[in-house]
């Protein structure tokens, strides 16, 4: 089963009265072709400082102030607010282009950096497994999606760009191929729309983008009623590296507590042990990391690595 990005499937908000692209039962497998996140249609040809980057050619699909170009959504039949929708990521195919961009967006971290008088943009080409930039370096690609999520239940439109505890901009790059990423189920019938394609990721995400590619990725999707019990409150995903929790928020310090909060559930549920042995142990086989830091509200992810806590 595919779904392909068209204008009846295209989008760049997240908004539970949109009609279903697709609607599948629990336990289907999908493959979801996606745009970059910039709604691109092909490379980016322009100059080293972005010029040009406002008028590159874009899917027709395209509106001016929407979001990440999104595929979906996908409906689940049957699944309901309160359960928990279990993605798992069976492949991720990144294509032949990507592009990463700084110092375009006047924001406080670039200009505490001093890069707004440098823009650069960075044209990659992407082949057997190795991204390589017009100035010749290359990096090893882990292509992932960098949006999967769910809508909030409330009315209206809502912007892609702040990930939420329904899951949306989670730039996470653990969330490879073999993973698996639970979300709780906030509107009937789920509503999954997933993008924001990226072939290569620091913690951080710091200039603002990845390298930001289309992406062909194959999805299972099903519906649980929990997750080993738990009353599942943010973004968890069960990952090659390990057991991930992520917290997103306002600050730092906020967001740090809320993937804590989760990650010790989840070491309760898994070892059965009690809250305050549990954080006491996550001293030693917990690693706390920033997820991102430019996507309007910030995020930190708690990684339980594999292997990390035996028994």
């Amino acid at each position: 089963m595919r779904l392909d990005p068209t204008p009846d499937t295209l989008h760049g908000w997240f908004d539970a009265s949109l009609p279903p692209a697709l609607i599948v039962d629990p336990g289907t497998t999908v493959t979801v072709s996606c745009l970059d996140s910039g709604w691109s249609t092909g490379p980016f040809d322009g100059g080293d400082d972005g010029a040009g980057l406002a008028a590159r050619e874009r899917h027709p699909a395209w509106e001016p102030g929407t979001g990440h170009a999104l595929t979906g959504p996908i409906a689940v039949r049957g699944a309901r607010p309160g359960q928990v929708l279990a993605v798992r990521v069976d492949d991720v195919v990144p294509g032949a282009f990507g592009t990463t961009y700084c110092g375009l967006r006047d924001t406080a971290l670039n200009r505490r950096l001093g890069v707004l008088a440098d823009p650069v943009v960075l044209r990659w080409t992407i082949a057997d497994g190795v991204a390589t930039e017009q100035h010749g370096h290359r990096i090893a690609v882990r292509p992932f999606l960098g949006v999967m999520g769910v809508p909030p239940a409330e009315p209206g439109r809502h912007s892609t760009v702040p990930p939420r505890w329904p899951g949306g901009t989670l730039d996470r790059r653990e969330l490879v191929a073999g993973s698996t990423l639970y979300l709780p189920v906030t509107v009937p019938d789920a509503l999954l729309s997933v993008g924001d394609g990226h072939a290569a990721q620091g913690d951080g995400e710091v200039s603002g983008t990845a390298i930001e590619c289309p992406v062909e990725a194959t999805l299972t999707v099903d519906v649980l009623d929990d997750l080993h019990g738990l009353d599942l409150r943010t973004p968890v995903a069960h990952t090659p590296a390990g057991w991930v929790a992520m917290g997103v928020a306002d600050d730092l310090d906020t967001a740090t507590g809320h993937a804590l909060d989760a990650v010790l559930d989840l070491m309760g549920a898994l070892h059965g042990i009690g809250r305050s042995e549990a954080l006491a142990l996550a001293s030693m086989v917990v690693d706390l990391r920033v997820t991102q830091v430019v996507n309007e509200v910030v995020g930190v992810h708690a990684l339980l690595p594999v292997g990390r806590l035996l028994a």
